[in-house]
């Protein structure tokens, strides 16, 4: 399996196999998940400052949103694409949050996995986002509801970007492919009605319109900027 045809769908789809340079700072994500934030907590201050967002949990929704993208499209995209992904431990997967895509994630494992929503489920959603989802409430204040909006969000944009690659370059199975791994997907609690419509339509806010140079998103549940200073109640799904 070719994991370079996964890179050029975009940067959030391509994952680093090679062991990083000097300076690099990776640790497996299992130890993030067993407690050792302190990298979590300097990603989420780094963002936080980057945005100049006016309340930490703004910087922390919007590290995790990043990171559940990259988690979904690295498992995603050769699924669709190879019928086949990589089986991305949270042993095998390292990340360094200083670090931007490709050079966030290196995974130094070697076994694949078929393309099953079962499979995936189990890769991404619950030996990664779970944990993760533990690891940010461990950092700060930060509602469970969305985080889970920000991983549909982020399958939702991972699916986007396949199709849109694959109807461009020839490839409608591998649309076809990766558009009912999704739909499978998004059949569980933890997902169902985190984005609505054909268009899959968030039905959270990330907080990102909080930020001074920040607006919506193009899934906002949102149609025009809240004008409280907190996070608004969006409509009914």
């Amino acid at each position: 399996m070719d994991l370079d045809d996964s890179a050029q769908v975009g940067g959030f789809f391509a994952l680093r196999t090679t062991p990083p340079g000097p300076g690099a700072a990776h640790l497996p994500l299992s130890r993030l998940y067993a407690g050792e934030d302190g990298p979590l907590a300097a990603r989420v201050d780094r963002v936080t400052a980057r945005l100049g967002a006016p309340e930490r949990r703004v910087g922390a929704s919007i590290a995790h949103l990043g990171l559940a993208a990259r988690l979904w499209s690295t498992a995603l995209g050769p699924a669709a694409l190879h019928g086949r992904f990589p089986e991305l431990t949270p042993a095998t997967l390292h990340w360094d949050g200083a670090l931007t895509s490709p050079d966030d994630l290196w995974w130094s494992g070697g076994s694949t996995l078929p393309a099953g929503v079962e499979e995936l489920r189990a890769a991404v959603h619950e030996a990664h986002l779970v944990p993760l989802h533990a690891a940010f409430a461990r950092d700060g204040r930060i509602s469970e509801r969305l985080l889970w909006g920000n991983a549909g969000s982020a399958l939702a944009g991972a699916l986007r970007e396949l199709v849109r690659w694959a109807r461009a370059h020839g490839r409608p199975d591998a649309a076809d492919r990766a558009a009912v791994l999704v739909r499978g997907l998004f059949d569980h609690p933890d997902l169902d009605r985190t984005v609505r419509g054909p268009a899959l339509r968030r039905t959270s806010c990330c907080l990102y319109y909080r930020c001074p140079s920040g607006g919506l998103c193009g899934d906002c549940v949102f149609d025009h900027p809240p004008r409280t200073g907190l996070e608004a109640r969006p409509p009914a799904p």
